[in-house]
This record gives C-alpha cells, sequence and structure tokens, in this order.
C-alpha cells in the first residue's frame, strides 16, 4: 500500500472524466474498502448503490452537479439504521453518529480508488427526491452522498491550498 501521507497528497475532487469504464473487480475493490471503515459501535448505517448501467447513470446525472457527465460509475451512499447500542449512544450523547460514519466510509471509498488510479469526486449536492425516486429507496431512507468515479486524460495534481499547520492545530 502506498504511504498514507502520499495518498492524500494524490487524492483530488476530478470534475473531468474522460468515459472509460471501470474494471469491476476495481469496484469491488474499492466497495470492500469501504465495507472496512471504523463506525460507532459497528453501527455500519450505510448501504452503497454501485451505477453502472449507462441509462441510468445518465438520468442520475442530470439530478447532480452536471461535472459528472461522463463519470463511469456513481457510489451511492443510502443511510440504514444503525445497531440498536449506537442509535441508544447517539440519543444520550445527542449526536448523529451515522452522519459521521457516512463521512469515514466516503473517505474510505474515495481514497480506495485514488490508490486504484481512479479519480473520483464526492458529491453532496444533488436532488434526492430524484435520486431516491430513479433508484427506488425507500422514502423513508437518506441518501447521503454520492462518489462519482472515473479515468481521466489529465491526472495531474493540483496543489493543496490548505490552512497551516498553525491555524488547524495547538499542542497543549
Amino acid at each position: 500500500m502506498k504511504d498514507f501521507h502520499e495518498l492524500a497528497l494524490k487524492r483530488q475532487s476530478c470534475k473531468k472524466f474522460n468515459g472509460k469504464l471501470i474494471e469491476r473487480e476495481k469496484l469491488l475493490e474499492i466497495i470492500d474498502t469501504g465495507r472496512l471503515a471504523p463506525s460507532a459501535v459497528n453501527g455500519q448505517p450505510w448501504h452503497f448503490l454501485v451505477v453502472v448501467d449507462p441509462k441510468i447513470k445518465k438520468k442520475l446525472t442530470s439530478s447532480m452537479q452536471q461535472f459528472n457527465d461522463d463519470a463511469a460509475a456513481f457510489i451511492v451512499i443510502v443511510e440504514e439504521k444503525s445497531n440498536l447500542i449506537s442509535i441508544l449512544g447517539a440519543k444520550i450523547k445527542n449526536q448523529d453518529y451515522a452522519q459521521f460514519d457516512i463521512g469515514i466510509v466516503s473517505s474510505y471509498l474515495a481514497l480506495a480508488a485514488t490508490d486504484l488510479g481512479i479519480e473520483n469526486c464526492i458529491v453532496g449536492w444533488f436532488n434526492e427526491y430524484e435520486v431516491k425516486k430513479l433508484l427506488s429507496i425507500d422514502k423513508k431512507k437518506r441518501v447521503r452522498l454520492i462518489i462519482s468515479l472515473g479515468y481521466t486524460d489529465n491526472p495531474e495534481i493540483r496543489e493543496k491550498t490548505r490552512q497551516t499547520m498553525d491555524q488547524v492545530s495547538d499542542f497543549i
């Protein structure tokens, strides 16, 4: 496995894909890596819908930001009920652990894709109603994030603009 810091530097949001299909084995490896993500009390409050059908992808793209038109695949992250202990802990601590967990799993998925040479973008701006209708997702469930995946003709790593170490941390 690559050095994690190097992988974090390499991972970026891709806005232009070339349409080349992603091998099924790689998609399975990405999902398998996501499956290993930690979650509060091992609640695993997620389900992944991997969209590869061209007709469904086209309809899905129309409910999202338009830069995803040429993505080879999408991973739709649906929030599922967590286990009872996690639900009780969330109520006691007044925290929505499921949303934290979905943030963690989306990072695992994105970094796994990057490690395999697949560009990606974690998308939070989409029409949830349309996505649920298109993918026959129960109205009571939430679609939290969608990850677009694909290859690009321009794999140049952009310089990251981030706050300095002093701005984001203190040692006490």
